[in-house]
């Protein structure tokens, strides 16, 4: 690449807890660091949530500043020539539509499960306790998920092996000029 200048964008996974964003993010971050030969930030929402969101609540206003601010991230490292990846359940279209217009490079992907799928998968054990009465404004049980209208990809995590979504990631980057063939 010489003294080209790197590129960042950022891959932003959104859907229901227990859909497979942070495994295929994972995944995927592998196949492109391995392709671009440099690194791949990863913000996951469990774990921004304990950092850089740390006290705040599942209010909407609340989901939103969360969502917000790893935009913010994601928006500050593609602007320096980072790829990066977002997992983040992003409920809300509008906040995760801004967050779109903030970076500029930026790739939806759909991670779409039903909800029973993922409350079969329910490694930790929310929607159990959210069924219970015991977890409050929980996503795809007693708060809305907004699906996104035209992502750029659409994973079907109920039919699809990781491997599958993971390269159905990769295929769309390659076609949007993200990553070489």
């Amino acid at each position: 690449m010489g003294n080209a200048p790197q590129r960042g964008f950022t891959i932003w996974f959104t859907g229901l807890s227990g859909a497979g964003k942070t495994t295929i993010a994972h995944r995927v971050a592998e196949v492109v660091q391995q392709r671009l030969g440099r690194g791949v930030e990863i913000l996951d929402g469990d774990v921004v949530r304990t950092h850089l969101s740390k006290g705040l609540g599942f209010s909407r206003e609340d989901r939103d500043t969360n969502i917000r601010r790893i935009g913010w991230v994601c928006h500050v490292l593609t602007k320096h020539g980072v790829p990066n990846i977002a997992a983040a359940i992003s409920p809300y279209r509008d906040v995760r539509n801004e967050v779109r217009k903030m970076v500029g490079s930026f790739v939806e992907v759909y991670v779409k499960c039903p909800v029973e799928v993922c409350e079969q998968r329910d490694v930790k054990g929310l929607y159990r306790k959210a069924r219970a009465g015991e977890v409050k404004q929980f996503t795809g049980v007693s708060d809305p998920y907004e699906e996104p209208i035209d992502p750029e990809v659409t994973l079907y995590t109920d039919r699809e092996t990781v491997d599958q979504s993971t390269q159905n990631v990769i295929a769309a980057l390659e076609t949007l000029g993200w990553l070489p063939r």
